[in-house]
């Protein structure tokens, strides 16, 4: 009779974190507002309000929205600000930057919200492969938020994990 196989992962106290679980459903809009500046360069104040005011903005509805210039053009703070206004009620979240950065600011919010007092003491790894896009940032911040509770922090596999903290004794 051939000997049981153990999965000794499986019965350790080791936690795993996998970001992707966390990830927020909904559709990702990147807003270029390059096409309300004139040749793309300079925002004339009353023209870019007209875009505003009849912009069809339901089309963000339940959608988390990246509000940049493509071009290198210089755009006033209060014009970000004005689409956000518009967006507020509608869009779960709009913020200036990339579809990266917006990714990075989501996670930012999730991490700041974890509940993490089941990791106390415990050893923990925060997975590193997903299938969704997980920020480099959003490992950082989860490991600094982890270091406070947890015995050791890895990244990784549980078959093949980098230490990255392990607390004195």
């Amino acid at each position: 009779m051939a000997d049981e196989i153990i999965n000794r992962v499986a019965n350790s106290k080791l936690q795993v974190i996998d970001l992707e679980d966390f990830y927020p459903e909904g559709k990702r809009i990147a807003f270029d507002i390059k096409d309300w500046l004139l040749e793309g360069l300079v925002l004339r104040e009353k023209d870019f309000r007209t875009h505003v005011a009849e912009h069809d903005w339901s089309q963000y509805q339940d959608a988390y929205v990246a509000l940049y210039c493509s071009t290198d053009a210089i755009v006033p703070d209060w014009a970000y600000m004005l689409i956000s206004v518009q967006l507020q009620d509608i869009a779960k979240l709009s913020v200036i930057g990339n579809l990266e950065q917006l990714e990075s600011i989501l996670y930012a919010q999730i991490i700041s919200d974890l509940d993490i007092s089941e990791y106390q003491d415990a050893p923990v790894i925060i997975k590193g492969c997903s299938n969704k896009p997980v920020p480099a940032n959003a490992l950082v911040l989860l490991s600094q938020k982890l270091k406070a509770v947890a015995k050791s922090i890895m990244f990784g596999e549980a078959c093949s994990s980098v230490p990255l903290y392990k607390r004195k004794k």
